[in-house]
């Protein structure tokens, strides 16, 4: 039988979907796309699944110690879109200030909406 969406392992469940799926989102995003250009600049931004993988193994991977390591990644993605922009702005590259800012946002709001999530499962376990 299948679980209620209300249950706590369902929310889990979804919000570790949305996770992992953001990660294989950018992951993808900067291999065959490329956000801030040709060459290897989109590695700014593989210091987010970085933090986030760190974060979540000091914690456990527990639904509040995931709502950090999303909070930390969507944060982590905003510092790499303003050295991207900045790059951007001074390099002669092939992207635009407002694709990055786009993407940036884009990637740090789909972290943010995960980090809610593990948050929500944390409220329905009380």
């Amino acid at each position: 039988m299948l679980p209620r969406l209300s249950s706590r392992t369902a929310r889990y469940a979804i919000a570790m979907a949305v996770s992992l799926g953001t990660v294989l989102f950018l992951l993808l995003g900067i291999g065959a796309l490329g956000i801030v250009g040709d060459g290897d600049r989109d590695e700014v931004y593989l210091a987010a699944p970085a933090v986030l993988l760190l974060v979540a193994l000091a914690t456990r991977f527990r639904p509040q110690g995931m709502a950090y390591a999303l909070g930390a990644a969507a944060l982590t993605t905003v510092v790499a879109g303003v050295v991207a922009v900045g790059m951007v702005a001074t390099d002669d590259v092939a992207a635009s200030v407002p694709d990055v800012v786009m993407l940036t946002t884009m990637y740090a709001g789909l972290f943010a909406v995960g980090a809610w999530l593990f948050l929500r499962v944390r409220a329905s376990a009380a």
